[in-house]
């Protein structure tokens, strides 16, 4: 008993329960012992260590700190490590043919049946349905760094910019290539602006160049002659230029191409080929309309002071009210100018001491919109879509959204028709095929959907907490038919679905009618912890219903069915990548063809991560999607007739406004013969319930 440490009270019950059982104590707590309250006290566990001098116990600490995080890292990889155990991995496909370069493409782009690369001081045609290559145009003095195609009826415009931000606009008629202009090209090189983006519209009218050059930013806008460009194509003047044979620049075979290459089997890699079959040729005799400015558009004006004493004269001499209440044609007194601005100086002081950075230079997104419901098109102007022509515009940091209409006669004015003011600053903007839809993101996280064909407004959703827009692909409205993915057969109208890639990279699934506002979905979940598992990029794939293209950080490409939310296939492709670069994807799906296109690197024998890039090889990767087994089918069936969506009642959203409403007639007629049947059984029994009562009044 002498080794036993406690207070007087536990020893004087120690010793009692030796002699004999212990009394059983009264229910009454005044009769409780009060000697033990005295002598309690909480015993801590971590006494001693806290007891510890200095600097031992920050030591302990941090030990300890350090160990807890330990082993939260371990309880992490062994809970990804069950889950990866788990996961069902997808089938992974590889490249049906490959294309070797001699260095990294400046661009991709697909058009009908050809593939334009950028290269080396132009651009290379390819046949997008073997890989082979049939023209090079070498004749730039920088090499090309972007290249866009667009489709002109049955030809093709073909965009590409150079190093030194000039554009160049060349067609493509059948076997023949044409130079149109460079629209950029300065003879001064201190006068030369640089194209930052374009833009031409869907059906080839229109094309507008977001110019920038000595301090400004601006922006041109160009129509088409498109109609003219295929008569002269088509009937070349033979007046011209009779004593001149017509030059035909075929290509012969550049020094280059003993290092540039062709289509290559992903067998053995074999060498390049030196000769390849030609049938496109350049023709410099016949020189083709240049295209027409319409106009020049540049960035708002700030606000600033007016000279006008009062609202009257403001009013009087104000020609356009477009814009008033908008945050446009605001007019405000310089004296009042004057004292905001001292005001603000001296409220935030300390904060203006500091160096004023150089503001960037405002940038601007436009898209091409053809609608009759936004603005109203003169009697003697009519496009060749049959539709209203508009430019949509938002500059950086504003809260507007700017319509100018395109179709007016050059002798009208240059300003815009109309304006839609949002609460907070446009981040993206982005328009469907066919300008059908129009999604706005704003800055706060606020997607606005519009209906263009229509004219109305789908409605406004918020993105979850956190989630902030980084890009907005719309997808082709579809079905799910049998457990598989259809487009319909005919139109379908106010029916919008986008994919919306968050910079957190989560992925949402945003869907909107007419009759229903829009809801949104997620499709992945953010992976912030995970940075190497993080979307980078989205594509939309037309030739597949309902799937898109999902580019990760850890260079893996895969295929999801936005319907399932879930991964389909991979596709696998040699990519080299040096450490601490992250990934931006080369890639162009074709709008057309069920197939994509993908730029990959891979270093030459020897090749190390510390060595210089020029040491990989480069290649763009084809994968057709009828290539594979389990895409074949989806890519051949992917439409429903419309005999087959009238007779299935699930889908009254895509039948025509008739037919609905001869369903709608005919559900009301048979809850009407329902209703009746319904009375009919109740008056039969309220007869009969009445003929009871009336035999019991009878007995009584």
């Amino acid at each position: 008993m002498s080794s036993f440490k406690g207070t007087r009270a536990q020893k004087k019950r120690l010793s009692a329960f030796a002699k004999g059982p212990l009394e059983v104590p009264s229910p009454t707590e005044a009769d409780w012992p009060k000697d033990d309250e005295k002598d309690f006290a909480f015993l801590d566990m971590d006494q001693d260590l806290d007891s510890l001098p200095q600097p031992y116990r920050m030591i302990n600490k941090v030990v300890n700190h350090l160990f807890d995080l330990s082993w939260e890292v371990i309880e992490e990889r062994e809970a990804l490590r069950e889950i990866e155990k788990n996961r069902i991995l997808p089938t992974i496909y590889p490249p049906v043919t490959e294309i070797q370069l001699n260095k990294m493409p400046g661009g991709m782009a697909v058009s009908q049946d050809y593939l334009f690369i950028g290269g080396a001081k132009g651009f290379s045609i390819y046949n997008l349905h073997n890989s082979k290559r049939m023209y090079v145009w070498e004749k730039f003095k920088v090499d090309v760094v972007s290249i866009w195609a667009t489709d002109v009826g049955n030809e093709v415009l073909i965009v590409p910019v150079d190093e030194m931000g000039i554009v160049r606009l060349f067609y493509l008629y059948k076997d023949s290539l044409f130079l149109i202009k460079a629209i950029n090209e300065m003879d001064d090189a201190s006068k030369q602006s640089t194209c930052i983006k374009m833009e031409i519209s869907q059906s080839g009218d229109y094309a507008a160049f977001l110019l920038q050059g000595a301090g400004d930013t601006w922006l041109e806008v160009y129509k088409l002659p498109k109609e003219i460009w295929l008569k002269e194509v088509e009937h070349p003047q033979s007046a011209v230029n009779q004593k001149k044979k017509t030059k035909q620049l075929q290509l012969s075979t550049p020094d280059s191409a003993v290092t540039e290459n062709v289509e290559m089997s992903l067998g053995p890699r074999l060498s390049p080929c030196a000769t390849q079959d030609l049938n496109i040729c350049f023709k410099s005799d016949i020189k083709l309309s240049s295209p027409v400015y319409l106009m020049k558009i540049k960035p708002p004006k700030p606000i600033a002071g007016t000279t006008f004493k009062s609202p009257l004269e403001i009013f009087s001499k104000l020609e356009d009210y477009c814009g008033l209440g908008s945050g446009q044609n605001h007019f405000i007194k310089d004296v009042q100018w004057e004292q905001h601005m001292e005001i603000f100086s001296a409220s935030y002081k300390k904060y203006l001491e500091g160096e004023w950075e150089e503001e960037p230079l405002s940038m601007a997104t436009f898209h091409f919109i053809y609608t009759n419901c936004l603005t109203t098109t003169p009697v003697d102007v009519k496009s060749s879509s049959g539709g209203a022509c508009i430019l949509g515009i938002h500059w950086t940091g504003g809260h507007n959204f700017f319509l100018y209409a395109l179709n007016k006669i050059l002798k009208d004015k240059t300003d815009y028709e109309n304006v839609w003011p949002c609460a907070a600053p446009i981040v993206i903007s982005q328009t469907s095929s066919f300008s059908s839809f129009l999604a706005l993101a704003c800055e706060d996280g606020v997607l606005i959907l519009w209906d263009l064909a229509q004219g109305f407004l789908f409605g406004v959703i918020a993105l979850p907490e956190g989630c902030f827009c980084q890009s907005i692909h719309f997808l082709r409205f579809f079905l799910v038919h049998k457990g598989q993915n259809v487009y319909p057969e005919g139109p379908v109208k106010s029916e919008i679905m986008c994919v919306v890639l968050c910079t957190n990279a989560s992925l949402h699934l945003v869907t909107a009618s007419g009759t229903r506002g829009p809801t949104s979905k997620v499709l992945v979940e953010s992976s912030l912890k995970h940075v190497e598992e993080s979307i980078c990029e989205v594509a939309p794939v037309p030739a597949l219903p309902g799937m898109v293209l999902i580019f990760s950080s850890n260079h893996s490409v895969s295929l999801m069915d936005v319907a399932k939310a879930e991964v389909i296939c991979a596709f696998a492709s040699p990519i080299y990548h040096q450490q601490g670069m992250s990934w931006k994807p080369l890639f162009v799906v074709s709008p057309h063809h069920p197939c994509f296109l993908l730029h990959g690197t891979h270093p030459d024998g020897g090749a190390t991560d510390t060595e210089d890039a020029k040491n990989t090889s480069n290649s763009v990767f084809y994968f057709n999607f009828e290539d594979y087994p389990l895409l074949k089918d989806i890519s051949k069936n992917c439409t429903i007739s419309q005999k087959d969506l009238e007779s299935n009642q699930a889908f009254p959203q895509v039948l025509p406004l008739e037919k609905r409403c001869e369903q709608f007639l005919q559900k009301s007629f048979q809850k009407l013969v329902k209703t009746q049947m319904k009375g009919h059984e109740q008056w039969t029994r309220l007869r009969k319930y009445s003929f009871i009562l009336q035999k019991e009044n009878l007995k009584k």
